[in-house]
This record gives structure tokens, sequence and C-alpha cells, in this order.
């Protein structure tokens, strides 16, 4: 993205032909006869393809609008996608090692029964000549339904954000909530980010810079699965890639995910040094620092920051910079110069604790009305965290100034010159030029739902405040921080493929202003924070439509239907998981430990329960970790600075602070293996192989991805149905996930823990 132009206009022209395979001469990317539709593409696309190499290189520059896309089979294949991804991922969410099966798996699946239900579905046609004329087989199974199943399976896949303050009120705190609350907060919380959604579209849709990276796995899948292409001399075709690839990773999920569990984190340094404390800390990778440590298992690699595989180099280098900054600089300094008590607890742990190292005992400073009980409070003492779970703190609160500075300086004038364009002729790329052929939705569309989503938010939670705590101001306030903020993450997300939090910052602010009430607290964050990120998840599914050429208004619908689909079969899920599991999140021993939910309750209590002026406030014992606002401002200012001063550099550009900064915010749940393995496959995909050999990379990358993400999802229902549900398992050492039994255990002198030497 930082070539000149020359260079850039050169490899653009070399890369325009092979978007089609030069062998395919029959069959084109939607599978229709050369001669037969007519196609709308560009007269001088030789010469014209996007600026962005990656884009040019994955997506096609034609489009045939005569493809049938409502049909019967995308609203039964969709639907049923969303059902089933929607039911599978809350099903995982709440185990040990939660799976997350992504809307890959639901792209393969339903290619062989589209094709299916097109060869076997009558071609009858009803109602015909009338205008309610209708087929439920119009013709094969195209590529731009496959598109719209898969917004449908998108909308399924991951979590649902809001299912947190279901499970915390009803588990963790063991207070009454009623169904009905939670599926009016689950779905205005999930609907609410389309206001946002369409109101940003010109900025991060239609401009070819913003070209999300994690879209191009899918695109490059959609060809492999559509394009009929010849084997070539000596090779494979995408799709013979694609199975070849799928296969192996199906058949050796069996060992990371049942037979030899410890490929999920292989710390070696703990193997040779059983016995000390220090070397365990160092090379632990799900405890530790996880020096040495890696991960064979595409589980442990992309669980928590996406695909390595779909992340453009830059992002991964700094990602890779922000991860060793924190951990092998900032977090050792602090820990062995015990700053905050670090050496009386775990370096890396979530739990909270006393200052003699004892686990913090929550229920004992709740009042009956499920507010904090300060006396109680002031008996048991502050509020202490690991050194790690304090300094990520930290890093979030610099990663937010991070991003507002970064974008008013790296990006204000292409914001402000977009701005002008949405009010006249805007200069458009190839992709943006095909889009005008279809009706666009009329912003008035969204804007009617975000209104309507509003008032139905305030209503909920005004008329049930017993059971939500949050009063009518405290949605407008958050809302106002999400619609600040989706711009800005937007753009980092729209370019780096990285999504910087507003977790943190919604905590912090609705702790100091309304401290003491823990659910208030909760529904704040979900409603500033996961609006946002709702926004973000429904822009990324424009631009795949915008990629694939689907009409905006049926891309909308899709989007509309599925949202609501999934919002009621999570709820559904985990309220029945919830109701019949005994001890559900609370029992260790189990396989139900619920570890996203374990932090967001005590995230819940830090900042909601306790609030952040006990802890980090004037005296609090967190007070100095506010510095980091002013250091996150001041670094992108720097960067900014150097670049100015230094404009022939331009690998300076490329320094990209919110992501840099934000890198290690997963953390935890998110442990040192996890970035470790990401960063070197990472670093072997976008730099040796997109660099040494990039015939391959053009090819092979992406269906990569796509097969890794699909073999592990299909094993891991396998393996749970046929094992799982019987709890049938091996107790070997190769199944001991991480071998560091010492690294949880404090250093400080005189702290117990039971297991742990007691250092004198």
């Amino acid at each position: 993205m930082t070539e000149s132009t020359e260079s850039m206009e050169e490899s653009t022209h070399e890369i325009t032909s092979p978007l089609i395979s030069k062998d395919k001469k029959d069959e084109d990317f939607y599978g229709q006869p050369s001669s037969s539709q007519p196609k709308l593409k560009n007269p001088e696309e030789e010469e014209e393809n996007s600026p962005v190499e990656q884009v040019a290189l994955t997506v096609p520059t034609t489009d045939d609008p005569s493809l049938p896309v409502l049909t019967f089979r995308m609203w039964v294949l969709g639907t049923l996608s969303c059902i089933l991804l929607s039911f599978l991922n809350q099903f995982f969410w709440y185990r040990k090692e939660p799976l997350s099966i992504t809307a890959i798996s639901a792209q393969i699946a339903v290619v062989p029964l589209g094709q299916l239900m097109a060869s076997k579905i009558t071609t009858h046609a009803f109602f015909k000549g009338s205008r309610w004329e209708f087929t439920l087989n119009p013709g094969p199974f195209n590529v731009k339904e496959h598109v719209l199943i898969t917004i449908f399976a998108n909308s399924g896949a991951g979590t649902v954000y809001a299912i947190h303050i279901v499970t915390v009120v009803k588990v963790f705190y063991k207070k009454h909530i009623t169904f009905f609350v939670s599926l009016l907060v689950i779905l205005t919380t999930q609907v609410l980010g389309f206001g946002w959604a369409g109101i940003f579209r010109r900025y991060l849709v239609e401009p070819a810079a913003m070209w999300w990276p994690a879209n191009l796995v899918q695109v490059s899948l959609f060809r492999a699965l559509h394009e009929k292409e010849a084997r070539p001399k000596g090779g494979v075709t995408r799709t013979q890639f694609f199975l070849i690839a799928f296969i192996c990773s199906f058949a050796y999920y069996v060992f990371p995910g049942y037979l030899f569990e410890m490929l999920t984190s292989l710390s070696w340094i703990c193997w040779i040094f059983p016995k000390s404390v220090l070397a365990q800390q160092l090379g632990s990778g799900l405890y530790g620092l996880g020096i040495g440590t890696v991960g064979i298992d595409w589980s442990t690699i992309s669980s928590y920051l996406g695909s390595p595989l779909a992340s453009p180099w830059f992002a991964t280098a700094n990602v890779a910079a922000g991860f060793f900054l924190v951990m092998y600089i900032l977090t050792p300094f602090c820990y062995w110069f015990n700053v905050y008590k670090a050496k009386t607890f775990p370096i890396f742990s979530s739990t909270m604790f006393k200052s003699d190292g004892e686990e913090y005992n929550i229920t004992a400073i709740i009042d009956s009305n499920f507010h904090l009980d300060s006396a109680a409070y002031n008996r048991e003492g502050p509020l202490y965290l690991s050194i790690i779970f304090a300094i990520t703190y930290g890093v979030g609160f610099a990663a937010l100034t991070a991003t507002i500075v970064h974008v008013a300086l790296f990006h204000g004038r292409e914001i402000w010159e977009q701005s002008k364009a949405s009010f006249k002729e805007k200069q458009m790329d190839i992709h943006t030029r095909l889009m005008q052929r279809y009706k666009q939705v009329p912003e008035w569309w969204f804007v009617v739902i975000l209104l309507v989503n509003i008032a139905v938010t305030i209503f909920t939670c005004q008329y049930y405040n017993d059971q939500l705590q949050l009063p009518w101001w405290g949605v407008l306030l958050a809302c106002a921080i999400a619609i600040f903020f989706t711009l800005p993450i937007g753009i980092i997300t729209a370019i780096t493929n990285q999504t910087p939090g507003l977790n943190i910052i919604t905590e912090y602010i609705i702790g100091y202003i309304y401290p003491g009430y823990p659910v208030a607290n909760m529904c704040f964050k979900v409603y500033g924070y996961i609006s946002m990120t709702q926004a973000i998840t429904f822009l990324q599914d424009f631009k795949l439509g915008h990629y694939m050429k689907i009409p905006p208004r049926t891309m909308f619908m899709a989007q509309v239907v599925g949202t609501l689909i999934a919002a009621i079969v999570y709820l559904g899920t985990a309220w029945w998981l919830m109701e019949t599991i005994p001890d559900i999140c609370e029992d260790t021993s189990s396989v139900w430990t619920c570890p996203g939910d374990t932090v967001f309750y005590d995230a819940s209590v830090i900042w909601g329960l306790i609030g952040p002026r006990r802890i980090f406030g004037n005296k609090g014992t967190y007070e100095a970790i506010n510095w980091f606002f002013l250091g996150g401002a001041v670094a992108p200012l720097v960067v900014w600075a150097a670049a100015k001063a230094f404009p022939k550099q331009e690998w300076i550009r490329l320094i990209n602070m919110p992501v840099l900064i934000g890198a290690t915010g997963n953390m935890p749940p998110a442990t040192a293996v996890n970035y470790t393995s990401w960063i070197i496959l990472g670093f072997l995909s976008g730099f040796v192989v997109y660099r040494y050999r990039p015939d391959w990379w053009r090819r092979h990358n992406y269906v990569l991805s796509g097969a890794l993400d699909a073999g592990l999802a299909f094993m891991g229902v396998l393996l749970y149905f046929s094992l799982g549900l019987e709890d049938i398992s091996l107790n070997w050492w190769g199944n001991d996930l991480d071998g560091c039994p010492l690294a949880t255990c404090p250093t400080a002198k005189g702290v117990i823990v039971e297991g742990c030497p007691v250092y004198t």
C-alpha cells in the first residue's frame, strides 16, 4: 500500500489478467458461458483495478446483474445456516476451550446442498403470467445467492455479546432477570449498529482504500468454489487445493483437539526446568510470558486475533511490536520491581485478589439491593489485579486516545474530502462503479431503524430498571460514544484487520458517573461498545457485498433477518444451558467454566460494583495507570512528526499506533501462545510467501485460511458430539495443556498458595 505510484501501476497491470485463469476459456466467475450473459466491465479493465494490490489480486472486476439472488434455496439454506451456527457457537462458548465456528464452515457446506436443490427441485413457474409469478428453482446454484447465504451465516458466527449480561446476572450474581427482558436487551444491542453502519457507508465501504482484509478470505473461497478453472501443469486448481487443505485440517485437529492436547501450547522451557517458578513464568504459554512457546493448533493461532493469513504484513508487524513491548518489557519490569505488589499474585491471571494474595470474596461486598456495601468493602480492603491485567487496562486507555489522534492526523484530510465528495460526483474505483447499477439503500431506512431502536432501548431500561439499573440518560450517552468512535475504529479495521475496542472506556465512563451498579455498567458497556462493533460487522458485510456485486437492498434485508434470527437462537441456547447444567461457570472441574463470561464478570466488579474511582481514581490503588491516556495520545504525534520529517522513509507511515498499542487488548482471556503462534504464521504468510512466492500467495493464501477454519470446525463438532457428550477423555501427560504448574505461583515472601513453594 505504500509502494510508489509507478510500481503500484506496474504490479496492478501484471495482476489484472490472472484474476480469471488463462486456461479458463468457456466459463466466467459466475459459472456462465462467456457469451451468454451481459457483463458489466470497465472498457479499460486491463489498465484499471483496485489500487490496493491484495484486492486486485483477489477480487474479480466483472459482474453479471442477471443472476437471481433472492431464491427459495437462499432463504432455506441461509436460515438453516444462521440457526445452526448460532446454536453451536453459543453451545461451545461456555466451555473451558471455546470453539468459534466461523461462517466459512457454512460457506463450504451449503455448496453441495445448493447444487442438489438446483438439480432436484421443480422448475415449475407458479402464478405464471401474473405479477406474482415465481419459481422455486430459477436455475443453477450461483455465487450471488451463495454470498447471501454466507451473510446469513455471518450473523450466527462468533458470539452475541449481550449474552454476557444474562449469564453474569443469573449465574455469577444469582439475581433475577426474565427471558423477555433479556431478549429485549439482546435485540436492541444487535440492531443498534445498523444505524451507525448506514451513516458511515460512504466513508468505510465505497472508498477503495477501505479494503477490509478479512473479506478477501471469503472472496477467494467463493472463487475457488465457483470458478471452473483448468488444472495448471504440475499443480492443482484452487478447488483441489482447498479440498486437500480441508481434509488435512480436519484430520489433524483430532490430535490437539483430543489425542494430544499439549500441541495447543508447547512450553518446552517448563519441561527443562520442572521445579523452577521463574522458568515456568517465562516459558508458560498459558499462564506466563510464553517465551519460546508455540501452538501447533489452528484454534490456538486464530481464536482471538482472527486468521493471520488475512492480516497484511504491516499490521502483523505492529501487533508483534506491541506484544513484545507489553509482554517482554513492561510486564517483566513491573513484576520484578514489584510494582503494585505484583509478586504477591500470579504474573498472568484474570482473578481478583486481596492484598495478601487471597482471592477476593465478591459476594461479601454486595448488599441485598444488588449494590456495593461500602462498609463491607472497607473491611475486605482494596482489590488487586495481576500485573498483566493491570497493564492491559492501561494499554486499553492508551489505544483509545491513540485511535482518535492517529485517525485525525493520518486520515483527517481523507474524511474531509470524502464528506465533501458525498455531496457531488465522486471519483470511483471499478467496484464502486459496477455497484452503481443497483438501487442503493436509502439512508433514511437506517435513520428510522436507529431512532426506533433507541426509543425501545430507553423504554426497556426505564421500565425494567429494577433488573437493568441503567437510566435513560445512560442509553443516550452510550449511543453518543458509539457513534463518535465508529468512524475512527472502522478506518483502523478496514485497513489493518484489527479492531480496537471500546469496552474499557465505556466501563470507565459509566463507572465514574454511576458507581456501585454492576448491571448498569454492563448494559452501558454493551450499548456503547457492541453497537459500534456491530456497525463494524455490518460494514464489513456491506464491503463483501460490494466486492461480490450483491444488490445493496437485498444485502440489507439478509442482514436484518439474519441478525434477528441469531439473537433469538443465541439467547434460547444460553438460557437452556444455564437452566439444565448444574453449577455451570462455577465448577472448575467441569468443561463448562465460561472463561469469557468470567472475565466479563470480573470487569463488572472492577468498573461497576466497586467503580473506577476506588481503583483508578485519586488515591486509588492504580491511579498512575491513567497516564496511559496521555501516552496513547502522544505516540501517534511522534510517528506523524517523523513521517513529515523523513517523507522518503515510507515505512514510518506503516507504524500504526492504535494497532501497536492495543495489540494485547485481548489479554486475558487470550494468552501468550495465541500471540506468538499468530505472529510466526503471519510473518511466514504476509512477508515470506507474499514477497518470495507471490503467485502461490495469490492463488492459495486465502483459500488455505478458509480450509483451515472449516476443517477445524467440522472436526471440533464431531469430537464433541461423538466423545464430549459421553465425557470420554484421555488422561496422560500429552493432554496436560501447558505442563507448567508453577507458572501461577506468587514469588513474594511469605505468600502461601497450595502447590507452590514459599519464599522466605
